[in-house]
C-alpha cells in the first residue's frame, strides 16, 4: 500500500493551526484546518494580512506552529521535516536564484541539493529548462533575464525533483502576459502528477485554476468550496474576484 492510498486520498492535513508570533496578541492563524486530495489544485486566498504566509510556511516545513499538526502523505511535517522535503516543492514569491550563474547552472546546482546527479538531473535539467520555454536562454545569466523569464526559471527549479506537493506563493505576480499564460498552462497540465498549494491575488487565476478554494481572514476560513459553488452560493456575485471583495470587504491591506 502506498502512502497516499494509506492516508485516503489526503495529499495534505492540517489540523488546528495557530501560530502567535512573540510580541502580538493576535494569531497569525486561528485554528486552520485544511485537507487536500491527490492530484487537486488547492488555492490559498486572502487579503494581505490574512495568515497565508504563515500557513505556507508551516505546511512546507520553515515554522514550526504555536500548536496544531500537519502531515504530508501520511508523514508529520513538525516531527520529520527532513523527511517531508523530499516529497516537496516551493516556489516562492521572490526569485529564488543566482543571478551571476545561467539558468542551467541553477537547476544544476538545486538539482544536486535534491540529491540528482548524472544524467538523471541533466535529463530532468533540459526537461525543466524546456517546459518553461527558456531553451533559447537557459545559458545566459539569471540578471540578463526579463521579469517573465526569471519567474518561469523559478518555476524550473521548484519542480526539477518531481514533488508530490508543491507550493506556489504568487509565481505570476509582475510578469507579462505572456509568461503568465504560459506558467498557468503548464501548471494545468501538471495537474495529473502534481498536487499543488495555490496562493494569488488575481482572483481569475485561482477560478480559472483551482478545483477547490479556501478563503482566508485573520487567520481563520471564512468560504471553501470550488470556485463555482462559492459563486453560486453568494447572490450577485458573477465571479471569485466579486465574490472575494464581498466577504472580505473594500478596506485596504497595506
Amino acid at each position: 500500500m502506498s502512502t497516499v492510498e494509506s492516508t485516503n486520498g489526503k495529499i495534505l492535513v492540517a489540523k488546528n493551526l495557530v501560530e502567535v508570533y512573540r510580541g502580538t496578541s493576535q494569531p497569525a492563524l486561528d485554528g486552520l484546518s485544511i485537507s487536500i486530495n491527490a492530484g487537486e489544485i488547492f488555492g490559498l486566498l486572502g487579503p494581505n494580512g490574512a495568515g497565508k504566509t504563515t500557513a505556507i510556511s508551516i505546511m512546507n516545513t520553515l515554522l514550526k506552529p504555536t500548536s496544531g499538526s500537519v502531515t504530508i502523505c501520511g508523514i508529520d511535517v513538525v516531527r520529520y521535516p527532513s523527511r517531508v522535503k523530499g516529497l516537496i516543492g516551493f516556489v516562492p514569491q521572490g526569485i529564488a536564484l543566482y543571478s551571476n550563474l545561467t539558468a542551467r547552472e541553477n537547476l544544476r546546482f538545486f538539482g544536486r541539493m535534491y540529491g540528482l546527479s548524472g544524467k538523471e538531473l541533466e535529463k530532468r535539467i533540459s526537461e525543466g529548462i524546456e517546459l518553461v520555454g527558456l531553451k533559447e536562454s537557459a545559458d545566459q545569466r539569471v540578471f540578463t533575464f526579463s521579469g517573465g523569464m526569471k519567474r518561469r526559471a523559478n518555476l524550473a527549479a521548484g519542480i526539477l525533483h518531481k514533488p508530490r506537493l508543491l507550493f506556489l506563493d504568487e509565481p505570476t505576480v509582475g510578469i507579462d502576459p505572456q509568461s503568465r499564460n504560459l506558467i498557468l498552462e503548464r501548471l494545468a497540465a501538471m495537474r495529473d502528477r502534481t498536487t499543488m498549494v495555490y496562493t494569488t491575488h488575481y482572483m481569475e487565476e485561482a477560478e480559472l485554476l483551482c478545483s477547490y478554494v479556501v478563503i482566508i481572514d485573520a487567520g481563520r476560513i471564512i468560504a471553501e468550496g470550488s470556485p463555482g459553488e462559492l459563486i453560486n452560493g453568494i447572490p450577485g456575485c458573477s465571479n471569485l474576484e466579486a465574490l472575494f471583495i464581498t466577504l472580505t470587504g473594500k478596506q485596504l491591506r497595506d
